[in-house]
C-alpha cells in the first residue's frame, strides 16, 4: 500500500511533515515514511490510497476499556441477557472502538481471553488485544458487586482475595486464564455499592504479592485502579505500573510516581463524559460529581508536573466508540495536542510493552494507521468525532474508509 498526498503527524513529537508519503510491505509493516520527495514506489499491484491532504497519524491506543460492557447498563443487566446476544453485542463494541481510530485496546476487566484471540485470527473485527480477564479485590471492596442477598451481580469480573496467600492465588488463576496484564483494586471506586474512593482496597504488602508473582510468571504489567490518595500512594509503593484514574493524586504521590516512572491513566472522559443521572445509580452519581473537580484539579498538576501519562478512557462508563475525545479533555487540562496525541500513541506503546512495534510511524513497526479531516493539532476535537476519522488501517489491512463519502 501506498498512502500520498498526506500531512504526517508520526506520533514520535516531531514536527508534522507535509506533502508526505507512507510506504507499506505485504506483510502490513511500515517500509517509508516521509515526504513525497523520495519516496520509494510501491510494487506494482500495491493500492495507492489518496488522502488529499488530511493528516495521517499512528493508530491509537486506549489503555482502559471494558468491551464488554456497555454505557448505562449494569452489570446485572448484561449477565441476565442471553451470553450469546451479548457476545455480538461485544463484537458490535469492538469494531465501533476500531473504527473510531483505536486500533489496539487494553481491556481492564470483564473480556474474557477469548476476544484477544478471535481478533488477533481474524474471526472479529477490533483492537488488538489485551485483557487482564478479571479484577482483584477485597471482600466488600470496588470489586465485589454481591448484593445483601449473596448474588454476586458482576456475573464474575471480579477475582476476591482478601489475604496476601488468597492474593496470590488470585494472580496464579488469572495467569492461567490468559491475563495479558494483572488489574488489582488499591482503592474503593465510583460505581461499586460498597466503599468509596478514599476507601483503600489492596493493602500495600498485598500489592508486592502481585507484582511479585508476576514477576515470577515472566513479567506484565500491573494497572491499580486507584483514586484515593492514600490508595494511590500504596500502589506506587508497592510496585505497579500504571495508575489508572488516579483522582486523588496529590502532590506527595505525583512526586513519587516521577521519581519510579509510574504510568498514570487519567480516563477523563469518566469525568467529562461520564455523568448522567438518569443512567446511574444514585451513590454512583453523587459520587462522582463531588469528586470531578478534585480530578480535574490533581490531573492537571500530573501533566504539568510531566508525569508519564497515556491514553485511557473507561470505556463503558463512558460511551464507546468515542474514545478519542479523551484526547481533548487532556488538552483542556494543559497537555499540548502534540503530547495529547503521544499519550495516546508512543507513551501507550510503551505502557503495554509494544512501543517495538506500535505507537509511532516508523520504517519497521505495523502499519497501524488512522486519517482525519483536518488539522488536530490546531483543533484536537476533530479525533473525538468518529466521522471525521475517515480511514483506519489495521497491520496494513483497511478496517475502514470514507474518504470518498
Amino acid at each position: 500500500m501506498k498512502i500520498i498526498n498526506a500531512r504526517i503527524v508520526d506520533g514520535t513529537a516531531r514536527e508534522p511533515v507535509p506533502d508526505g508519503v507512507v510506504v507499506t510491505d505485504d506483510r502490513g509493516d511500515l517500509v517509508y515514511v516521509g515526504p513525497g520527495e523520495g519516496a520509494p514506489e510501491a510494487g506494482p499491484d500495491a493500492e495507492v490510497l489518496d488522502v488529499a491532504g488530511r493528516t495521517v497519524l499512528p493508530g491509537f491506543i486506549d489503555c482502559h476499556v471494558h468491551l464488554g460492557m456497555e454505557h448505562g447498563r449494569d452489570l446485572a443487566t448484561r449477565f441476565a441477557d442471553d451470553p450469546t446476544v451479548e457476545t455480538f453485542r461485544t463484537a458490535d463494541r469492538l469494531r465501533r472502538t476500531l473504527h473510531a481510530g483505536v486500533t489496539t485496546a487494553r481491556d481492564l476487566g470483564g473480556l474474557p481471553a477469548g476476544f484477544r484471540m478471535s481478533v488477533a485470527q481474524g474471526l472479529v473485527e477490533g483492537p488488538r488485544l489485551h485483557t487482564a480477564v478479571r479484577i482483584i479485590g477485597h471482600t466488600g471492596g470496588h470489586a465485589d458487586f454481591t448484593t445483601p442477598s449473596g448474588v454476586d451481580t458482576s456475573g464474575g469480573v471480579g477475582e476476591i482475595a482478601d489475604n496476601a496467600d488468597e492474593v496470590r492465588k488470585a494472580v496464579r488463576r488469572l495467569l492461567r486464564d490468559g491475563a495479558d496484564v494483572i488489574k488489582l483494586c488499591a482503592t474503593g471506586g465510583m460505581g461499586s455499592p460498597h466503599d468509596q474512593p478514599d476507601d483503600e482496597g489492596l493493602t500495600e504488602d498485598e500489592i508486592r504479592v502481585v507484582v511479585d508473582e508476576v514477576r515470577r510468571h515472566g513479567g506484565r504489567p500491573v494497572a491499580a485502579h486507584a483514586q484515593g490518595t492514600a490508595g494511590i500512594l500504596n500502589a506506587i509503593r508497592g510496585g505497579v505500573t500504571s495508575i489508572e484514574h488516579g483522582y486523588g493524586m496529590d502532590a506527595q504521590a505525583r512526586e513519587l510516581a516521577g521519581e519510579r516512572g509510574v504510568f498514570v491513566v487519567p480516563t477523563l472522559s469518566t469525568v467529562f463524559d461520564g455523568i448522567d443521572k438518569s443512567t446511574m445509580a444514585p451513590f454512583h452519581y453523587e459520587k462522582k460529581v463531588r469528586w470531578s473537580g478534585i480530578t480535574k484539579e490533581n490531573i492537571s498538576a500530573a501533566i504539568a508536573d510531566g508525569l508519564r501519562i497515556a491514553l485511557g478512557t473507561d470505556a463503558a462508563i463512558c460511551p464507546h466508540g468515542r474514545n478519542l475525545r479523551e484526547l481533548a479533555h487532556l488538552v483542556s487540562l494543559g497537555m499540548s495536542p502534540m503530547d495529547a496525541i503521544g499519550a495516546g500513541t508512543r507513551v501507550a506503546a510503551e505502557l503495554l510493552g509494544l512501543d517495538e512495534r506500535v505507537g509511532t510511524l516508523e520504517a519497521g513497526k505495523a502499519a497501524d494507521v488512522v486519517v482525519c479531516d483536518g488539522d488536530p493539532l490546531a483543533d484536537i476535537s476533530v479525533l473525538g468525532d468518529p466521522t471525521r476519522v475517515r480511514c483506519v488501517i489495521q497491520q496494513g489491512v483497511v478496517r475502514k474508509n470514507t474518504l470518498s463519502d
